[in-house]
């Protein structure tokens, strides 16, 4: 039987599905603890853009020299050796996915809860998880419209969102130029420890540009695809971003949100009152379903590929008739059910975008790699602005991670200390990771 690829078009909703969610609706709380202002907020929101837009097209030149599900397990197995792939593999089947899954099912408990005080957080939390994991194990054909369906409801709810924000009758004022007489408020403030720190929330916002790379195997004409889709989503959701969060600061006072997890329905009750708000904060919770379901479909493909590879890991590439590694997502829904019932939001956010970002740091860097290692030259998709866009995301990645292991410290070492259990299981049973065929490098021994 002839497996059914991803097209194009669901494989730029699926990127956008994995952006768009508990990030967004969530951490600008958080925030404006630190940062008051609408030109440091818009800035935020900017710059994180930026940084995923240069991931995007670093990402996409790598996704067409290796255009094998995985993701940055592949690339860094391929690029570095088996034991960087496999540490990053490992993020991604304990970290990258489940734990963003996890926080958006609580996310949309928290939301509801808010409108409906009488229904348990943290069941509706767990039932949504095992709902999606159940709706995805089946095939490709019914996983695309379900993801499809979900997506283009939570993109035109954000554009009704923002169209009538801006209708408002009593706005707040939102200034977007620096107020460079004021301290902390200018141009300064951009360059500021607490704005770095910030920017680990709007990462965490902004992950998933890098979705289609671990299904790139599942996904139609990879090479020429895969890149595509990174673009296009990141783009689109970066314009999306910065046009919500205008309207958030825009409908609610800031000292309202400072703090807060369910910012949507915040803003949605100052935009339409509040029994049409609850009824918004309603559809975003449902809508926040799209996120969970990006998570389920994409990331069970990195843990299928690490068990095609590694005979101790075998089980995870079990695959039904269709294709679908079912083994591997009832794993990755069991490890969201236990962060559900034992993470604490705020902590658990920062401990994903600490571990994400490091591992999306050292895969662009092996862009150079690529590049010296083929003497510069690359078949396919090749990156835009080589080599100041790889530069700039590295810069502002590092800068980020620097002062987020400064100033949030135990949430950082959470991180390694992930990083280092999976070293421990690497050469407890050091595994043989083989060279796909299909890329452009050749392995040195």
């Amino acid at each position: 039987m002839q497996v059914r690829k991803i097209p194009i078009f669901t494989a730029t909703l699926i990127v956008m599905a994995s952006m768009i969610g508990t990030g967004v609706f969530t951490s600008l709380g958080y925030q404006l603890i630190d940062i008051q202002t609408g030109f440091g907020i818009m800035m935020l929101w900017l710059v994180g853009g930026i940084i995923s837009l240069c991931g995007a097209f670093s990402y996409g030149e790598l996704a067409s020299a290796m255009p094998r599900s995985g993701g940055e397990y592949t690339y860094l197995s391929k690029i570095f050796h088996p034991f960087a792939g496999f540490l990053s593999g490992w993020i991604s089947s304990t970290v990258a996915f489940a734990a963003p899954a996890a926080l958006s099912a609580m996310a949309l408990g928290t939301y509801v809860n808010k409108v409906f005080p009488g229904i348990n957080a943290e069941m509706l939390a767990v039932s949504i998880i095992v709902i999606v994991t159940f709706v995805h194990s089946f095939n490709l054909r019914q996983s695309s419209r379900f993801q499809n369906i979900f997506t283009i409801l939570e993109i035109v709810l954000i554009l009704f969102f923002i169209i009538t924000g801006f209708m408002i009758d009593t706005p707040q004022s939102v200034s977007l130029l620096p107020q460079s007489t004021v301290s902390g408020k200018g141009w300064n403030s951009i360059f500021s420890a607490p704005f770095a720190v910030s920017l680990i929330y709007v990462s965490y916002a902004y992950s998933g540009w890098n979705t289609a790379t671990y299904m790139a195997s599942d996904i139609e004409n990879p090479r020429r695809n895969v890149p595509r889709s990174l673009l296009y989503g990141t783009i689109i959701v970066m314009v999306l971003y910065v046009f919500l969060n205008y309207i958030f600061l825009y409908s609610a006072p800031v000292k309202e949100m400072q703090g807060q997890v369910e910012i949507g329905l915040i803003s949605a009750v100052h935009i339409f009152g509040m029994k049409m708000g609850n009824l918004m904060g309603m559809m975003i919770a449902l809508l926040l379903v799209a996120s969970i379901s990006s998570f389920v479909l994409a990331g069970p493909r990195v843990a299928k590929v690490m068990g095609e590879d590694l005979p101790q890991l075998s089980f995870l590439s079990i695959t039904n008739k269709h294709g679908v590694p079912y083994v591997a997502k009832i794993t990755q829904g069991l490890i969201s059910l236990i962060l559900i019932h034992t993470g604490s939001f705020k902590d658990v956010l920062l401990y994903i975008g600490f571990t994400l970002s490091l591992s999306t740091f050292f895969t662009v860097l092996g862009l150079f790699v690529l590049r010296y290692r083929n003497k510069g030259k690359t078949d396919g998709y090749k990156t835009f602005g080589y080599p100041l866009t790889p530069i700039l995301f590295l810069s502002l990645t590092g800068w980020m991670l620097y002062f987020t292991m400064k100033y949030h410290t135990k949430e950082s070492l959470e991180g390694l200390a992930t990083i280092l259990a999976g070293s421990i299981v690497y050469f407890i049973k050091k595994p043989t990771i083989p060279i796909n065929e299909n890329t452009v490098i050749t392995e040195k021994e």
